[in-house]
């Protein structure tokens, strides 16, 4: 596999988190950095998530959560490891501004604000059109 940035080789980004279909919420990184990662995600009728032609906000919620995972994985896969499993810690903050529609393509920037441990604090924005649709600081654990 190739480390060329970006992709939206889905078999690629499905390599670098512990999810699986039908709980997939990232299928895209366009940037990354030690410190910074911005995903995109498409949600589709058939997401477990979608009401209605709604994407629901405990979908944003997972999709910025695996956009950290997904962090980790790019990590690990450019050192040479498989990516390990982790879980959402704890949530401080989340707030959601407009609930994304079937279609509408969402791109996250993932900020690390600390790592230690195996324990990652970090500030999610995603976006929309370039309207921040929803925000969130996390602390995700990996195993």
């Amino acid at each position: 596999m190739e480390n060329r940035l970006p992709t939206s080789d889905q078999n690629f980004v499905e390599s670098l988190i512990p999810q699986r279909f039908p709980f997939v919420m990232v299928n895209s990184i366009a940037e990354y950095s030690e410190s910074h990662i911005v995903s995109g995600f498409i949600p589709t009728e058939e997401n477990i998530f979608i009401q209605n032609g709604i994407f629901q906000a405990s979908g944003l919620l997972e999709h910025q959560a695996q956009s950290v995972a997904l962090h980790t994985g790019y990590k690990f896969y450019l050192s040479g490891k498989e990516a390990p499993t982790g879980y959402i810690g704890a949530v401080k903050s989340f707030e959601v501004n407009k609930l994304p529609e079937t279609g509408d393509e969402l791109v996250s920037e993932v900020f690390i604000i600390n790592e230690m441990m195996g324990v990652t604090l970090v500030d999610v924005i995603t976006k929309v059109n370039d309207e921040v649709v929803a925000k969130s600081q996390m602390k995700t654990v990996v195993m």
